[in-house]
């Protein structure tokens, strides 16, 4: 079964091989989604409780408080830039990250890095569902105390009232996803701004409390050498590109549905530089007020709301929070295995189907076992960028400088010898062996203690050396001239 934003009619062309085509992977034939939009994708992106925590992190390096929105600004210009690049092939042929893929692996050699990226979202879905659950069952809590003794860790490592919570969230969150991709444009179209109110309130709340002198743009009081300032800025914007490399390498299965690219590349400006900073302020004011107020920073929002003392303030924000969690966990780890999924087996793996595997395959994780650890969440977050990092390289790398930035929609679904992206047995080799290597350099670099410092930059690594390997393994093709040059992209205006 199709989702309902599947607008391609259901007679292909003839040379669309029934192994790569269904109606969720076909061209989309009606874009709809304008610049708000794409930006309110962002805003689901970066308006959760993660999100909230790294911003606030930023502002404890020991920086002076015009250092960080520097470190800041530079890090989400370049993840404007990357999302610009990698949105171009996907908003050109209406087809989803997965399908693009085809183009650099070969049309059966994309299931590589779909699955890759899919088994990625697979274990963040779980997390992140678990994170919102923590906060339904904090709001339960402060209604029902007696609840309590169902707190105490029962099966597998959570409780009967973890259970429960967790239950209820991944079933509203499959809800939302199962009516297709209208709802969830709806969804996060809320989401973010809703979120925005809470902080804006909370902020005002705080500021009455402390006043503006007692809001600090720099939130630690560490002394740092010139050398070390250098460093951590570097680490810092390092660090905002990391963050946003998962739902950045799948970007194209929202810009597929833009009108236009100057619509993707508007909703790109405004959601990730001036959206980011006013974000991070808001963030910066709230948990600079909470050390004035207790004596101490409080990092997670979820325990600063809880110190208003206030029962509806806290139910209503936490509620807020945990809409603005499952906004990004359907635009990062639902719909991009719902897609990847479905392309290794298009006939059989619906969008839906592939969701579904991936929001049940979260339940096996028992992602709150994996959660637990500060230890594993740095060795998951180092993997993760040593597998993106790869990935996008080799895309980018494939289209705009072999490919010339020319792609030919109908030979994606072309599964022929002759196919234009036919490569040996379906897989392109090339491809794999600049991935490869790639992906073995970043993980040997995330998890040798002495290079922890590098493993910062991780993604970084990948892409330089999966785009390099790539670039040496296949000749260029002949320069085609595009209606967007590359530096159009860059700048987000269209040529």
């Amino acid at each position: 079964m199709a989702h309902q934003d599947s607008t391609t009619p259901h007679n292909y062309p003839s040379s669309y091989s029934p192994k790569l085509t269904n109606d969720d992977l076909a061209p989309v034939k009606n874009p709809h989604w304008s610049w708000y939009n794409i930006f309110s994708f962002w805003m689901s992106d970066i308006h959760s409780m993660g999100g909230y925590v790294v911003a606030a992190s930023f502002f404890a390096l020991g920086l002076a408080g015009w250092q960080v929105l520097l470190c800041l600004l530079v890090g989400i210009c370049i993840v404007q830039v990357a999302a610009n690049l990698i949105a171009r092939p996907s908003q050109l042929t209406g087809v989803p990250y997965a399908v693009v893929c085809r183009q650099a692996f070969g049309v059966f050699g994309a299931n590589i890095p779909a699955v890759i990226r899919g088994l990625i979202a697979f274990a963040w879905y779980g997390i992140q569902t678990w994170l919102a659950s923590n906060a339904l069952l904090l709001v339960l809590l402060k209604f029902w105390p007696s609840l309590t003794p169902l707190t105490v860790p029962h099966f597998v490592g959570l409780s009967a009232l973890g259970w429960i919570c967790f239950a209820v969230m991944w079933c509203l969150q499959a809800m939302v996803f199962w009516r297709g991709m209208r709802t969830i444009q709806a969804f996060i179209d809320i989401a973010g701004p809703a979120v925005y109110i809470v902080m804006l309130a909370l902020a005002v709340w705080i500021i009455s409390q402390t006043g503006w002198q007692g809001i600090s743009l720099t939130l630690s009081e560490k002394t740092l050498s010139t050398s070390q300032q250098t460093w951590q800025m570097i680490t810092a914007i390092s660090l905002v590109v990391s963050y946003f490399s998962g739902p950045l390498l799948n970007f194209g299965d929202f810009a597929r549905y833009g009108k236009s690219m100057q619509e993707v590349c508007r909703g790109n400006r405004w959601g990730l530089p001036f959206n980011f900073l006013l974000f991070s302020v808001i963030t910066v004011i709230i948990v600079s007020g909470t050390k004035s107020l207790y004596g101490q920073m409080i990092t997670d929002p979820i325990e600063t709301v809880a110190h208003t003392g206030n029962g509806l303030v806290m139910a209503l924000a936490l509620l807020t929070m945990i809409t603005a969690t499952v906004g990004i966990n359907i635009v990062a780890n639902f719909v991009s295995p719902a897609f990847d999924f479905s392309n290794c087996a298009p006939q059989k793996i619906s969008f839906r189907m592939g969701g579904m595997i991936a929001a049940v395959g979260s339940v096996l994780l028992t992602p709150w076992n994996l959660f637990q650890s500060p230890e594993l969440i740095h060795y998951s977050l180092d993997v993760l960028g040593a597998f993106i990092g790869p990935l996008f390289g080799i895309l980018l790398c494939d289209f705009y400088l072999i490919k010339r930035g020319k792609i030919e929609v109908d030979e994606l679904f072309n599964a022929s010898k002759n196919g234009r992206y036919w490569y040996q047995g379906g897989v392109n080799l090339r491809a794999v062996a600049a991935l490869v290597p790639a992906v073995v350099i970043g993980l040997v670099i995330s998890f040798i203690p002495s290079l922890h410092a590098v493993a910062n930059f991780s993604w970084f690594i990948g892409v330089g050396i999966a785009g390099v390997a790539h670039f040496i393994l296949h000749p260029r093709e002949a320069h085609v001239t595009q209606s967007s040059t590359l530096s159009s992209l860059v700048t987000g205006k269209e040529s």
